[in-house]
């Protein structure tokens, strides 16, 4: 195997913890508007992913930083192709970060609530654009002989790109809902795993109607094996929900979340970009990567920095792991 497709090897994986880790905070921020009762809950929403939310998004800027590095053209035909929706994903990032600082720093209601919506539609926002941009990056978009993107801003919004929007936004969601009934307790737990099992049937239908897309458009027996993990795994975390088996259905929410990024990229490979106007002028793994000896130095520094990376983030899991509920939150906030 080469260095470069042992990096678009890394660079799945990257996306893969992004999407598994930020996918249930994007689920949080959501549910505050469709699952908290009053600024109490919104506040034990919040509080669930408080300690771990900016460390999630470090899987984003590793997954960007990888990609600039090992595939340039790739990063350059990508980020100017699709410059406003990454840019109004950012700008979401941003927002809500500061949305989470800010929220509490001022007793008024209307500084609260104002907050309040930046979290939610920060939130919901760059998880239905994220499952545009993948589809339309496993799709094809229109590139040209020079590598530049010559499609237009409404060439993104194909069905099959919405279709993988409402895909992610009801998966996370999902996922969100059942990691909040996995944190709490009282009254706020029983109603998110009530929530999250219509919101899985919900994914389920939509996830299986865009996985049999992806498959008869570029599908193999590899991308069919992790679609059909995806599929399985999100009937089984459904059912343990309805069980009360938050752990297992946790699990199965993620394995789902790996699997369908698998599939995408194992459809994607040996391409990076596909080109929908001629199949010779798409990027692929080879004539879009960097020099080996960029990518040579490049894997040791992974095979240092990542290892530390993953373990503290697995302590910060492991510090943060009680349940808590509205009596933990104190009367002023």
């Amino acid at each position: 195997m080469e260095l470069h497709d042992v990096w678009f090897v890394l660079i799945a994986v990257l996306w893969t913890g992004y999407f598994f880790l930020e996918g249930f905070d994007f689920g949080v921020g959501v549910l505050t508007r469709l699952l908290a009762r009053d600024r109490r809950e919104r506040r034990v929403l919040i509080n669930t992913i408080g300690p771990v939310w900016d460390g999630n998004e470090v899987w984003l800027l590793s997954a960007g930083g990888a990609t600039f590095a090992a595939f340039p053209d790739w990063y350059a035909t990508l980020f100017s192709g699709f410059y406003l929706p990454l840019l109004l994903i950012l700008v979401c990032l941003i927002v809500r970060g500061v949305a989470f600082e800010y929220r509490a720093k001022r007793p008024e209601e209307s500084w609260q609530r104002n907050w309040e919506h930046a979290i939610f539609w920060c939130s919901l926002l760059p998880a239905f654009l994220w499952g545009v941009a993948f589809g339309n990056i496993v799709h094809g978009v229109e590139i040209g002989r020079d590598k530049e993107y010559a499609g237009s801003l409404l060439d993104l919004l194909s069905p099959y790109a919405l279709l993988g929007g409402l895909v992610t936004l009801s998966l996370f969601t999902f996922h969100g809902a059942v990691f909040t009934a996995l944190k709490t307790v009282g009254d706020i737990r029983v109603r998110a795993r009530r929530l999250a099992t219509v919101l899985g049937c919900v994914a389920l239908a939509l996830a299986l109607g865009f996985l049999g897309w992806t498959q008869a458009d570029r599908g193999d027996s590899g991308s069919l094996a992790t679609a059909a993990v995806a599929a399985l795994a999100l009937a089984a975390a459904v059912a343990a929900n309805v069980r009360g088996r938050e752990g297992w259905s946790f699990a199965f929410s993620g394995l789902t979340v790996v699997a369908v990024t698998a599939t995408l990229f194992l459809t994607l490979f040996p391409d990076v970009m596909p080109s929908t106007l001629n199949p010779d002028w798409s990027l692929t793994v080879s004539n879009a990567s960097s020099s080996p000896y960029t990518l040579k130095i490049m894997t040791w520094c992974a095979g240092i920095a990542a290892p530390v990376v993953v373990l503290y983030q697995g302590w910060t899991y492991w510090v943060f792991r009680k349940r808590i509920g509205t009596q933990h939150i104190a009367e002023s906030h």
